[in-house]
């Protein structure tokens, strides 16, 4: 769970890796001399480095942060959503964002008019039409227009994706369906989000992969795991992290030091202190030492 002042959310859910992908635009997030711009799949720098920080592209904006606030660029870097905010997502598919003001948390429009208003201390993005939420310490998942569709039970609640849900109860995680009906039983210390039909959970200290029946697809066998996404999840082991297929198999061996998920065909991973951007086939489009 990531936390600022007055704010919990939980954006990586129960984090399993630094796995958290968005659905980009082709264009990705990188430092150069300290700044934040953004390059395209070949590497190049089509919005020059001028942010204090940047997140991805989804739904044509990019939410940035520049003087200690938040606001969303387009692609061609022109400011549409001025910063105003403590914390800024990227948009949903439903063209929501999730965003902090005031110590609250509510969901703004690409227009950057609220959807729903700053009223949560705890929020999570939308997917599938629903978002996770904190009630009187209890989340449950509200519609796009703020009213509640599963009522707040569980001690913690992940976003939606593939019409499936983690959700913690009594210290365990399980799976809920839109209509808030449990499908997998609480068994998992940490789950993860379904994509590719598999979702990372742990068993045992050790991570693997589950389907839609709760049974293991990938079986528990790395030090950790990401969701799935552009059919690679990221998985740790030894202490160095790689890419597997959703048959289980590398298809980039375990190398870097850190890694994030791929998103439009590149992934952002660290070695030696330094970050870079590598295809599907493990070469360097882009390093910030170039």
């Amino acid at each position: 769970m990531r936390k600022i002042p007055g704010l919990v959310i939980p954006s990586t859910f129960a984090l399993l890796l630094a796995a958290c992908g968005s659905s980009g635009d082709g264009l990705h997030p990188a430092l150069m001399n300290g700044r934040f711009g953004y390059i395209n799949k070949a590497g190049k720098f089509t919005i020059p480095a001028q942010f204090d920080e940047a997140k991805d592209f989804s739904n044509g904006l990019a939410p940035v942060r520049m003087a200690n606030k938040w606001g969303y660029i387009d692609g061609s870097g022109k400011l549409t959503i001025a910063p105003q905010y403590d914390l800024a997502d990227p948009f949903a598919d439903n063209g929501l964002a999730l965003v902090g003001s005031a110590g609250k948390l509510g969901y703004v429009r690409k227009n950057g008019q609220f959807a729903v208003n700053p009223s949560y201390e705890g929020a999570g993005e939308f997917g599938d039409g629903l978002a996770p939420v904190v009630l009187n310490n209890q989340w449950g998942y509200i519609n796009e227009k703020g009213a509640f569709a599963i009522n707040p039970q569980f001690d913690e609640a992940g976003t939606f994706s593939e019409s499936l849900a983690p959700v913690r109860m009594g210290g365990w995680y399980g799976y809920i369906d839109k209509s808030g009906k449990l499908l997998i039983n609480p068994q998992f210390r940490v789950a993860g989000v379904f994509h590719n039909g598999r979702a990372a959970v742990e068993s045992n200290n050790r991570y693997g992969f589950i389907g839609k029946n709760g049974k293991f697809e990938i079986q528990p066998q790395f030090d950790g795991a990401g969701d799935f996404r552009d059919g690679l999840a990221l998985v740790s082991i030894g202490g160095r992290f790689g890419f597997i297929g959703t048959n289980g198999k590398f298809e980039i061996n375990p190398q870097f030091d850190r890694a994030s998920a791929f998103d439009h065909g590149l992934a952002l991973v660290w070695v030696n202190g330094r970050q870079g951007y590598v295809n599907k086939s493990g070469q360097f489009v882009w390093n910030s030492a170039g």
